[in-house]
């Protein structure tokens, strides 16, 4: 079978170490113990690598599996990927309020303070609240990790809330925004994990590659070595160290990571990694004739008035998205809404609200509903857990750590240096 990256892959019976899953912390974990010199056999179920973390051509346009924003200041993202060779797509510093009264624009006072007026007349919050904004990144930028997690956990509306946000800053400016990163409406993810994506929206820029999210997967397999990924395997159980794949072939390893989402390491693993629940997320793409919001900037719905929380139009961002002469638009779902079989419908209804008969030109791509978009991170959340299960066994992925590209990337890593430990032992 060829993999995305042009190499053959025919697993062995016997192999040092078996990966199982080819999303970003099996990539991660394969690339470190090739840097260490283990060989490893990476298996994957679907037909191509990345995970969640994909992109596909629809009818000349690039649609991401779900809208996804890659967060350039992620220490993993510096280290691990040729962020060049992504050639990115930065969009715009703030952001795109959708309110009773319209369109307004929110931008960083940090990084352009030419747009302080425009920011504070915009109908979103008080003018104390603006200043707590501003406050509130300024501290977090300046703070370290380690100050921010030794903050009392409590959940993200409670963080808001003792900061001082009122109740209409929370619900048309914060809610929308960390309803799309953190896939959480009820905004009740740990404070923990808020601290840190706003951190990280405050030290660096947020962009997508030319070529699409799958672009960073595609870097991280091609520098693997030849032979290491096996494409359209899944796996049906594992016996100790031995991979037990569905079409009857098995793989006994010296050692074994499962490097799959939590549901699916929960099946394979048992109790010994119980499931960390499930965020969903859908998203709805849309080709239209001209772009309904000029600009790269992302846009939120702070009236709350439908199931779409974020609107990109990628091509703005990336004309590399779409073919000449068409925009792509896409409309993020998180939370229970994405799994109403009426999720299009009714987010059809809400843009047409919004742009009017204009939309009536528009063509519906598709809709990609995850169900297992992130997992839950409620407080309290442990950001360590455990990479080694004992007897050779091993696992990583953002439920180990946090739920984010960067937590995938950790956590791998941590699992490659469990088992070339174990392996010397």
């Amino acid at each position: 079978m060829l993999c995305l990256c042009g190499h053959w892959a025919v697993p062995t019976p016997l192999t040092d170490v078996v990966v199982v899953g080819a999303g970003m912390a099996g990539l991660a974990c394969a690339a470190d113990l090739t840097q260490a010199g283990v060989p490893c056999t990476v298996i994957e179920a679907s037909d191509g690598v990345g995970g969640r973390v994909r992109t596909d051509l629809v009818d000349g346009f690039q649609l991401d599996r779900g809208f996804q924003i890659l967060l350039t200041a992620y220490p993993q993202v510096q280290a691990r990927l040729d962020l060049d060779a992504l050639d990115l797509r930065p969009f715009a510093a703030g952001a795109v309020v959708r309110t009773a009264r319209g369109m307004a624009r929110v931008e960083d006072p940090l990084r352009r303070p030419t747009t302080i007026p425009a920011t504070l007349a915009a109908p979103i919050g008080s003018l104390a609240d603006k200043v707590r904004v501003a406050a509130l990144v300024a501290r977090i930028r300046m703070s370290s990790v380690t100050r921010l997690l030794s903050r009392p956990e409590v959940t993200t509306r409670e963080r808001l809330t003792a900061a001082g946000f009122s109740d209409r800053m929370i619900e048309t400016f914060w809610r929308p925004l960390f309803a799309g990163i953190q896939l959480d409406p009820d905004l009740e993810v740990s404070s923990y994990r808020f601290d840190l994506i706003l951190r990280m929206l405050a030290t660096g820029p947020t962009a997508v590659p030319a070529q699409g999210m799958g672009a960073i997967a595609v870097q991280m397999a091609a520098n693997l070595p030849p032979g290491t990924l096996a494409l359209d395997s899944r796996v049906e159980r594992l016996v100790g160290t031995t991979v037990h794949r569905d079409d009857g072939h098995k793989i006994t390893a010296r050692a074994v990571v499962v490097a799959t989402e939590g549901p699916e390491a929960h099946r394979l693993l048992g109790a010994s990694v119980p499931d960390p629940g499930s965020r969903a997320v859908a998203c709805c793409w849309f080709s239209a004739p001209t772009t309904p919001v000029a600009g790269r900037a992302l846009v939120l719905d702070g009236t709350g008035n439908g199931p779409a929380r974020n609107l990109a139009v990628l091509s703005e961002v990336a004309p590399t998205y779409a073919p000449q002469g068409r925009s792509l638009v896409a409309a993020a779902v998180p939370g229970p809404d994405a799994k109403d079989p009426r999720v299009t419908t009714r987010v059809v209804d809400q843009l047409s609200r919004w742009f009017g008969s204009t939309t009536t030109e528009w063509s519906h791509l598709r809709t990609d509903v995850i169900p297992h978009g992130q997992p839950l991170q409620v407080p309290p959340l442990d950001l360590r857990q455990s990479v080694d299960l004992g007897e050779g066994v091993f696992v990583a992925g953002d439920h180990r750590d946090t739920a984010s590209l960067q937590g995938a990337l950790v956590s791998g890593g941590r699992a490659a240096r469990a088992v070339v430990a174990h392996l010397a032992g």
